[in-house]
């Protein structure tokens, strides 16, 4: 099952309380303090891991709890540290803190957890007390006190991934964008000749040779009024929000030009009904199913539907192969300069 959000409550350990001791021995009289601090509590990470892909198993737990500080003992001893807590997240996943009643999903950004090499703490645990030994001083010799352990933090937390993607699969259902994932990567969407079949994302990898390769994500179909709340792809378009390129997917499969036309503008309608930054992402246009017309009509179709929408157009039999080559290689070549335009942007910002 593919969960994309979920809440948990994380907890930091409570500080160990300082000790109160003083040092007895034979023939050492007035041995002085001798107490030791208690352990600081311990801390909760998060980091990112490619290797997970949902949040299921992170919701099935509620809470998060890192370990507490051990007191402080006589003879000097510290307590021990508590045990801090990892917790691994998808990467993509946004972290926000929940306050009070309000929307979990406005809640305040904590981290975006974009990089696996990063460990975020989210928070810290309390301090350990300090023991009486660390009271002596010239005019307090003898102290007889002690600090208690400073307590953890705890915060309620909204956790909401966004998948990473080179490539994200766009159009309405039935469109053939599982037939293509599954052609071109080890993914296995369910695949069925009725709409609706894809009822969550799904990443596959692209191996394109020569070490390079293209994530590729497979969402749900899109249907009009679905930046509104209708249909499936409303839970799920934020998950092309990060995608690099957009492969916008239009069916022949009925010959029917003016309704492809018609197919085309209705999913960019929807893509820009939800942000300008989804409407404003390069794509190819990318005739699909074309096993299904002759050879001669596929190509008639693709040079109609090039001068009706002005655009270069891909044509694709995922079962046949047909196309697949030339629409991988114009793929990896529009992500690449998606990413040097990016990279442009950052050295700029």
């Amino acid at each position: 099952m593919f969960i994309d959000e979920t809440t948990i409550n994380v907890r930091s350990g409570k500080g160990g309380d300082g000790c109160i001791s003083f040092r007895r021995e034979k023939f050492v009289p007035r041995g002085g303090p001798n107490g030791g601090n208690g352990g600081d509590g311990g801390s909760v990470y998060l980091q990112a891991d490619s290797n997970i892909t949902t949040l299921l198993d992170i919701g099935r737990r509620r809470h998060y709890i890192a370990g507490k500080g051990q007191p402080g003992e006589g003879n000097n001893r510290f307590g021990r540290r508590g045990k801090d807590l990892l917790v691994k997240l998808p990467l993509g996943t946004l972290v926000k803190e929940v306050v009070g009643d309000e929307d979990p999903r406005e809640g305040k950004l904590l981290v975006d957890l974009l990089d696996s090499e990063l460990m975020y703490r989210v928070v810290c645990g309390g301090k350990g007390g300090r023991g009486n030994k660390s009271y002596a001083s010239a005019l307090n010799q003898v102290p007889r006190e002690a600090e208690k352990g400073h307590p953890g933090t705890e915060k309620l937390i909204h956790l909401e991934l966004k998948l990473l993607a080179d490539v994200g699969l766009v159009g309405l259902p039935n469109a053939g964008k599982s037939t293509f994932l599954s052609r071109v990567s080890a993914a296995r969407p369910k695949i069925a000749a009725y709409p609706f079949t894809t009822k969550e994302p799904h990443l596959g990898i692209a191996e394109l040779g020569s070490y390079a390769r293209l994530v590729i994500a497979d969402i749900p179909g899109l249907i009009e009024g679905a930046h509104q709340g209708q249909g499936l792809g409303i839970e799920f378009l934020r998950h092309i929000e990060r995608t690099r390129v957009l492969l916008h997917m239009v069916s022949c499969e009925y010959n029917d030009i003016d309704q492809s036309v018609r197919d085309f503008h209705l999913i960019e309608r929807e893509l820009s009904g939800y942000s300008d930054e989804l409407s404003g992402k390069p794509r190819l246009i990318v005739l699909s199913k074309t096993d299904m017309l002759a050879a001669d009509e596929v190509k008639s179709f693709g040079a109609e539907l090039k001068s009706r929408l002005g655009k270069e157009i891909f044509s694709l039999s995922a079962v046949t192969g047909d196309g697949l080559e030339n629409l991988l290689r114009a793929s990896s070549i529009l992500v690449g300069e998606a990413q040097a335009a990016a990279s442009v942007e950052e050295d700029l910002g």
